[in-house]
């Protein structure tokens, strides 16, 4: 396909290509998908075509050939059909193998940002990854996630009220973990009103939301960094709910004399911020402000596993030999 043609004559060869998608030997199927992955820059309208039979390849039960439909899947993904191959690709990620997890989740995060449709869709699809692969994440995304949603203003409630759900449910997922304390801290009194996650109501007293909290502090699956988010959330609440003040100070001096040196200045100063400068606590604890320019997500473009994606692909046809290649479980 490197070989300028007539497109006419592509398109037959993208056809051909997707026939061979049908075929019963595997080898014959991963050469398929390669040269379609190769192919699609150049013709993307024809190998678009096959979209349906490139999904049902993800189900495949060679490694390898789900790894080349997964890879151009997302090679796929335009405006049009976003939604379509979003959600595929978010049904594979609950059943792959963990090797592809943090390449999946990722650029689910980096597809989101760049063809979202709307908003709405746009947090609903970041928060599903959250929920179902969340340890798999790339840390380097958690800034440009509570970014995006700090700028998100009209959807704060939405964003906010689903995050707390979210918590609620499941609290080992580190990078959802992260960004829901985070925003619990911020936003924490917005879910005191009561307001609606689709047509459920969600009612939420500051005791349940300090519980939450205090359980993510304690919870073995909490990693330092995780720690430090909660007790910074804790202490943010503290200039929100009018009637906790005693119960967050008790929970904030508890890690006085933690082991980790950060936990533990962390505590002190924010222990200080209820005596020698409770005058200055509300207005250090404010918002933070609105974040200016576009979320940094977009200046991530190789992020979540490509690395070890590239080192586990199986070996390419040799120009000089033209032999099939052999993959591990063959030999």
């Amino acid at each position: 396909m490197d070989i300028n043609s007539e497109s006419g004559l592509r398109v037959l060869a993208v056809n051909i290509l997707g026939r061979f998608l049908l075929n019963n030997d595997k080898n014959i199927r991963y050469v398929a998908l390669n040269t379609l992955l190769k192919t699609a820059h150049a013709d993307h309208g024809a190998v678009q075509r096959h979209r349906s039979t490139i999904v049902e390849c993800l189900k495949d039960p060679d490694v390898s050939i789900r790894r080349r439909a997964m890879e151009l899947c997302f090679a796929l993904i335009n405006d049009s059909n976003v939604r379509t191959l979003t959600k595929e690709i978010l049904d594979f990620l609950e059943t792959a193998d963990t090797e592809f997890k943090s390449y999946i989740a990722s650029n689910l995060i980096l597809t989101a940002e760049k063809h979202s449709p709307t908003q709405r869709w746009h947090v609903d699809t970041i928060l599903k990854v959250l929920v179902k692969a969340g340890n798999f994440v790339d840390d380097q995304l958690v800034p440009g996630l509570i970014h995006l949603f700090a700028g998100m203003t009209s959807l704060h409630a939405y964003i906010v009220q689903h995050l707390f759900v979210a918590l609620g449910d499941d609290i080992s997922q580190q990078s959802l973990v992260r960004i829901g304390v985070w925003c619990v801290g911020e936003y924490g009194d917005v879910l005191l009103t009561g307001a609606s996650t689709d047509d459920e109501l969600i009612e939420v007293s500051e005791t349940e939301v300090l519980d939450i909290l205090e359980a993510v502090l304690k919870s073995a699956h909490s990693s330092l960094v995780t720690q430090n988010f909660a007790l910074t959330a804790v202490m943010k609440l503290s200039s929100r709910f009018s009637e906790m003040n005693d119960r967050i100070q008790s929970i904030v001096a508890r890690y006085g004399e933690s082991m980790d040196v950060e936990l533990q200045q962390r505590s002190v100063e924010y222990s200080m911020l209820f005596t020698a400068y409770s005058h200055m606590r509300n207005g250090l604890l404010e918002r933070m402000p609105l974040p200016e320019g576009k979320s940094i997500i977009t200046t991530n473009e190789t992020i979540g596993g490509e690395e070890e994606m590239a080192a586990d692909r199986p070996a390419q046809l040799a120009p000089e030999t033209h032999q099939m290649p052999v993959r591990s479980e063959e030999r």
